[in-house]
């Protein structure tokens, strides 16, 4: 019998399974396939702060009861917003996994929205947001996602804005929650670890008898990118910044052709930015590049904290390693390195109980499949030079990048190209 098992629940939620027989841990959680992307602007930052609302008090636990009941058996309770997917989510020991799922199921069924604990709340998040402000290498991230998906969903803060949080009522909060957290299409759950199937789906089919799905209302539209530069002053002593360009989706077939431009540009310490911008010219103490890969498009994106002086310099120091790899300039050696060092590092990914729950989630929402980690290799192995090169041949030219930068800087010495 195959360790991971789907099935459906009378009231129409899919719930996904994968036993682990050696881990002695267990993590379930429940994902809604809505995020930031999904709101209108006047309501930006609702999904985030229904996430903080969630566990603030249901039916039959206070906000206290929450916390002291995981934490009594040593668990960890948690949850997190992105662009696209909200999830809320618990790690126990394997024993403990039935009190989990009561816990967390109330949670999800019963949550009371309380008006007192939502203004109290309310003023947590508005702080969150003051402080992600006042910390330039995590507000550079939000200010290039708003530039690069100008206009776009996509491009607003997961937080929301003190404006918008602020203006958010308690009937927007149960209207929203109605409207997407009860779609039968949005709901999933996942759960990975020391468990067994018939477990796990006997006791969320009675904590979830009550549950009655609604329709999907909404439509999204397609973002598309918007290449440029923009500059914010601030008063820092470093200038920060990001330049990124266009990547292809999720589930785009040529996903782990961009992987492994990512993983030669700036995924760790060999990589390219680091070696020529860190340790060959001491030019930045943080520097690197990430994917962030949506549903229907996606991002490729390198950051670097440096000084006001040498902005310009490492912004030139990026665009020559872009450049370079447009050419073709990738040894047989560095190609072959990069898919090892990309294999090993999603392999020792997957070792834990919530990365698996997080991974059956991931494809169930992405592929509608299981995608097994041999054909994860698989594929990381039969991408050829030859593709990589013509990707970032296309993915990397000068007029498809977005630069963003914060910090006392100026346009001045910066290439032509991006002077716009």
């Amino acid at each position: 019998m195959s360790r991971i098992q789907k099935t459906v629940l009378p009231v129409g939620i899919k719930i996904v399974t994968e036993e682990m027989p050696d881990v002695e841990s267990a993590s379930i959680g429940i994902w809604i396939n809505t995020g930031s992307r999904n709101e209108s602007p006047a309501i930006s930052g609702i999904s985030h702060f229904i996430e903080h609302l969630l566990f603030k008090g249901t039916e039959n636990r206070t906000a206290l009861d929450i916390s002291k009941e995981i934490e009594s058996v040593g668990g960890v309770l948690n949850a997190f917003t992105s662009r696209e997917s909200t999830c809320f989510y618990v790690k126990v020991l394997s024993k403990d996994l039935p009190l989990a799922i009561d816990l967390l199921s109330d949670i999800f069924m019963n949550s009371k929205f309380d008006q007192t604990e939502m203004e109290k709340e309310r003023q947590v998040v508005l702080q969150e947001i003051k402080m992600v402000e006042d910390t330039p290498d995590d507000l550079i991230h939000d200010l290039f996602s708003e530039r690069f998906w100008q206009g776009g969903q996509l491009g607003r803060s997961i937080l929301g804005t003190a404006q918008t949080v602020s203006g958010i009522k308690r009937p927007d909060v149960i209207k929203y929650f109605g409207e997407r957290y009860r779609s039968t299409e949005d709901v999933l759950i996942t759960a990975a670890g020391g468990l067994k199937h018939e477990k796990v789906t006997r006791l969320l089919k009675s904590r979830l008898a009550r549950f009655s799905g609604v329709k999907r209302n909404s439509a999204e539209a397609k973002p598309s990118s918007s290449p440029g530069v923009k500059l914010y002053k601030k008063e820092l002593e470093q200038a920060h910044l990001c330049l990124g360009v266009p990547a292809p989706a999720q589930a785009a077939p040529q996903r782990y052709t961009a992987y492994l431009i990512n993983t030669i540009l700036g995924s760790g310490m060999s990589s390219r930015l680091f070696q020529e911008i860190r340790e060959k010219r001491g030019l930045a103490y943080s520097v690197f590049s990430y994917l962030n890969l949506c549903r229907d498009t996606g991002s490729l994106v390198a950051y670097a904290g440096t000084s006001t002086k040498d902005f310009s310099n490492v912004v030139k120091l990026m665009l020559d390693e872009f450049a370079k790899l447009r050419a073709g300039k990738v040894t047989a050696d560095e190609f072959r390195a990069a898919k090892e060092q990309l294999k090993g590092g999603m392999l020792l990914g997957f070792e834990t109980s919530d990365a698996r729950m997080s991974k059956l989630a991931r494809d169930e929402v992405y592929f509608g499949r299981v995608v097994p980690v041999k054909e994860i290799i698989k594929d990381i192995d039969a991408v050829t030079l030859k593709q990589l090169v013509a990707m970032a041949s296309d993915m990397l030219r000068p007029e498809k990048v977005t630069l963003v930068g914060l910090g006392n800087v100026t346009k001045r010495g910066l290439p032509d190209s991006l002077k716009g």
